[in-house]
């Protein structure tokens, strides 16, 4: 049987500045303590890089990473979305940052040809429920998968089921813990919509997500945990995350997906099953926002992941590097694939893994 390649990345966050230079650009109006326009993360990152252009065609931010969809042949794209699309007005109070795209701009995740993007993050409800519930059906139209977030508990806590013509299904459940700053009265109940929210890491957390996962997973699944956690600036990987990982794997998920991190974070194979602890971002409007220069988080990755569709086993990964210049994605120069290569092996060490270049500039991952 054909292996199942999926694509993963990290936080593609398409509202504010990028919003802002696509076709239907939202009110600009923002809630911030520093900025109350968003044109001006625009202005900022045209300092810095050069003219971004107005009106950019819908696929303008993805770029490069296009080709490089088109020649991975994914069986699955799978993203975590951090924006709400919406035009509602009602931003979250209390809540410093705001993200949305306007709904006219859906375009830009469909040029992707997106098949899931994960909700269970902490911006989904930057703009009330009318927003979440704008999200959801401008989503559902796109016909793009979106676990994670719902209007109850039961559909926040389902897992998108996509069906793979000759390979199986793949199960992609998404959380969200409050590590990551999801307000916790964000989390859906019985009766409220909101987000599928971990309360805490704890082994009997893991055991009630395993437990959750038992009746969906069938002979020839490959299921996925997509989890939104952990602090936004630190490279270490706290030993609770570790466990709560380790757990799933032990209790049936054959990937963990993990980001909310504006970095890069370290990749491990335990049991033959693929833990990312952090993504790092994809898409955002962060180019003008200084002070974080020692994590170097304009430079992404694509993850490439080929898994044995009859046990979820990892069989492959590739690593696509990535920069974001001028809110478009262009493919790393060597110097900064080097360096990417460096970081990781760096940080994955100690997870016995070890990251090469290969000749045609991606990155591949072995263990020790």
């Amino acid at each position: 049987m054909p292996n199942v390649t999926l694509f993963v990345c990290g936080d593609v966050m398409t509202g504010r500045g990028i919003d802002q230079v696509l076709p239907h650009p939202e009110n600009p109006r923002l809630y911030e303590p520093y900025l109350h326009d968003a044109r001006d993360y625009v202005r900022l990152a045209e300092e810095i890089n050069g003219p971004i252009p107005h009106r950019a065609d819908v696929a303008y931010p993805w770029g490069d990473a296009l080709d490089m969809l088109l020649s991975a042949r994914t069986d699955v794209r799978l993203i975590n979305l951090e924006t709400s699309i919406t035009t509602s007005p009602a931003a979250w109070p209390g809540k410093e940052v705001h993200y949305r795209m306007h709904p006219g701009n859906i375009g830009c995740l469909t040029a992707a040809r997106l098949d899931c993007c994960c909700l269970a993050n902490n911006h989904v409800l930057d703009w009330g429920y009318p927003g979440l519930d704008e999200t959801l059906q401008t989503l559902d139209i796109a016909g793009i998968a979106h676990p994670g977030a719902g209007r109850n508990a039961l559909e926040a806590a389902s897992p998108a089921v996509l069906t793979l013509p000759g390979k199986g299904r793949l199960l992609v459940f998404a959380l969200g813990s409050t590590t990551s700053g999801i307000p916790g009265d964000w989390a859906a109940t019985a009766d409220r919509a909101g987000v599928n929210l971990l309360r805490d890491l704890s082994s009997e957390t893991a055991r009630s997500i395993t437990a959750a996962l038992r009746p969906f997973k069938q002979p020839g699944d490959v299921a996925v945990a997509s989890i939104h956690w952990g602090a936004n600036w630190e490279f270490r990987v706290p030993p609770e995350q570790i466990d709560f990982a380790h757990r799933l794997v032990e209790g049936g998920f054959d990937l963990v997906h993990g980001h909310s991190s504006h970095h890069l974070k370290p990749i491990e194979v335990y049991r033959d099953r693929l833990i990312l602890y952090g993504c790092g971002d994809f898409l955002d409007d962060y180019e003008g926002i200084r002070g974080y220069e020692e994590f170097s988080p304009e430079l992404r990755l694509g993850y490439l992941v080929k898994l044995d569709p009859q046990d979820g086993r990892l069989l492959d990964l590739l690593l696509e590097p990535i920069t974001i210049r001028q809110f478009r994605l262009q493919r790393a120069s060597e110097a900064e694939a080097d360096w990417t290569c460096q970081l990781l092996n760096e940080l994955s060490g100690p997870f016995d893994t070890r990251v090469l270049r290969a000749t045609d500039g991606r990155l591949s991952v072995h263990r020790k």
